[in-house]
């Protein structure tokens, strides 16, 4: 039927080239952006499921900024057990000197005298092993903690150690002196019992220092595949992209001539009066 009111060819025409506009401009915008999921207009569950991902993503930074703070925190506190061990080495020597029968009492002053300088640095460093405001080495001594997870769960937590003077790891006392040969054996089993009870701390913390390591190569790992995740979700394929562009100008400029035509078959209806 010709019919000026309604040309069914014409709005049929119209649709798909709609349509095809439709898609043209969602390809141009993913050959622009490079996501096939740029909004959730686009995939409503695809667009959830990749910002919970890239949240978890910015989440493991922060994990990985408390695994380094707290590794920063306990190589501070090993830094310092290791000097403390070399002062412990010397005194050791001191105070076994000092424990000789017969030495002279000018001898004897002098190795009291470098013992009490030794014995009193040990202050000195446990005073300066700070990080950030923690340390693991005090009188009342610090965590080195770190975050576990995305979810703030599952926390590392390294436990401090006072190295102080009369702590129950260096037993030896702020008072301890070599001024006698008596008072250089007991100096000299309190250096000892130091020496033994540090060295099963650092190798303590030497472990965790490890696990600290390891969990911060597994974040970044964990990172990677969660990027992974989140490009395979929502980035396109842009040969693919780019393929289904040229197609769809093709079809776009078949569309308008399709509609050109149909809107030119009413013009049918003047011939009929000529």
């Amino acid at each position: 039927m010709i019919s000026v009111n309604t040309n069914q060819g014409a709005m049929v025409a119209l649709q798909t080239l709609n349509r095809t506009n439709g898609e043209m401009a969602k390809t141009q915008n993913a050959i622009a952006t490079g996501l096939k999921v740029a909004s959730a207009k686009d995939n409503g569950a695809l667009f959830a499921i990749a910002n919970k991902m890239r949240s978890d993503v910015g989440a493991y930074d922060r994990v990985r900024e408390s695994a380094d703070r707290a590794a920063s925190i306990l190589d501070t506190g090993i830094a310092a057990g290791e000097s403390i061990m070399e002062l412990l080495n010397e005194m050791k020597g001191k105070a076994l000197a000092g424990t000789q029968v017969g030495n002279s009492a000018s001898a004897q002053s002098a190795l009291a005298a470098d013992f009490a300088q030794l014995r009193d640095q040990i202050t000195s460093i446990v005073a300066n092993a700070s990080f950030d405001g923690a340390n693991m080495i005090a009188g009342t001594p610090n965590n080195a903690v770190s975050l576990g997870d995305a979810a703030g769960g599952n926390n590392i937590t390294i436990n401090g150690a006072s190295l102080a003077l009369a702590s129950a790891t260096i037993p030896v006392l702020t008072t301890s002196a070599l001024d006698t040969t008596a008072n250089a054996t007991t100096a000299l089993g309190f250096v000892n019992t130091s020496i033994n009870n540090l060295g099963t701390q650092l190798a303590t913390w030497g472990a965790g220092a490890k696990r600290l390591d390891v969990h911060r190569t597994f974040v970044g790992k964990l990172q990677d595949a969660l990027n992974n995740g989140i490009g395979s979700i929502v980035d396109a394929d842009l040969a693919k992209e780019s393929a289904k562009l040229q197609a769809l100008q093709v079809k776009q400029q078949l569309g308008v001539q399709a509609l050109s035509i149909a809107n030119s078959s009413s013009q049918t209806a003047l011939s009929l009066f000529r």
